[in-house]
């Protein structure tokens, strides 16, 4: 049996897809758990398996869920982690769809966990502004980011968004962000909004970072699902361009940054 990682006062670890692992003020929280091996799900399919196991990240205190909709964000073994945590934060949809144990955050709302690390949802869009709305009003589905404040740092996750315009409203309500953490890839599904991103190209995640004023970038959501279209070369060529390729955070996934 996989034994727990070692914990860190303050790190981040790309798991692979959208999954980030985050220690920060003695707490260990997962983002969007994905720990299916390869799989096919139809409407999309999954190339690569996690760079470490579910039972490396098992003693989990907080799991964060941007959204339950899709398996890319949440796939079969990541559910089941996510529900056996001893605290699940997500959106109010997705928190009816996940059932009991699941906590649903409004936009703005926020939760204290741990020794006073505080936990905001944050508004998010799945697809361009112009997007077809579902009857709930949101664009692909609902969506959430999270905004965690600990140990004097301020944390963004922005889950699955491709609005700009929405990242500068945080920055607005949180002011400089110290550590971004990014949804990226070009996300595409050929039959929604005639194949238009449904989450940040490279250069907008490039641009996202220089709205928030982030000194620190963890890019995710870039590798192991075919239908994420800008890899890391795509990123980091980004980066470099914008003239900021030394926030870039280029560790390996499965292996811990200090920030």
């Amino acid at each position: 049996m996989t034994e727990p990682m070692q914990r860190h006062d303050f790190a981040f670890m790309v798991v692979g897809g959208p999954t980030v692992a985050v220690d920060v003020a003695g707490l260990r929280l997962v983002v969007d758990p994905t720990f299916d091996p390869p799989t096919d799900y139809g409407a999309l399919r999954k190339t690569r398996g996690p760079a470490v196991d579910a039972q490396a990240l098992a003693d989990v205190d907080v799991v964060l869920v941007s959204h339950a909709d899709h398996a890319d964000n949440l796939d079969v073994s990541g559910r089941a982690f996510a529900l056996a945590a001893p605290r699940l934060l997500t959106n109010p949809g997705s928190a009816r769809r996940l059932g009991a144990g699941a906590e649903g955050l409004a936009p703005w709302q926020s939760v204290v966990v741990g020794d006073g690390a505080t936990i905001t949802a944050v508004p998010a869009q799945h697809g361009p502004a112009d997007g077809e709305v579902d009857a709930a009003g949101h664009v692909n589905c609902e969506v959430t980011g999270f905004v965690i404040q600990a140990a004097g740092s301020t944390i963004y996750c922005t889950g699955d968004n491709a609005s700009l315009e929405l990242i500068a409203r945080v920055r607005e309500r949180f002011g400089s962000i110290d550590h971004a953490v990014l949804n990226a890839g070009r996300a595409t599904v050929p039959g929604k909004f005639a194949g238009r991103p449904l989450s940040l190209s490279a250069e907008r995640a490039s641009a996202a970072a220089q709205v928030l004023g982030a000194r620190h970038v963890v890019v995710a959501h870039q590798t192991g699902w075919e239908h994420f279209t800008d890899g890391p070369g795509a990123t980091l060529r980004a980066f470099r361009d914008a003239g900021i390729l030394d926030r870039l955070d280029r560790t390996p996934e499965g292996e811990w940054s200090l920030g």
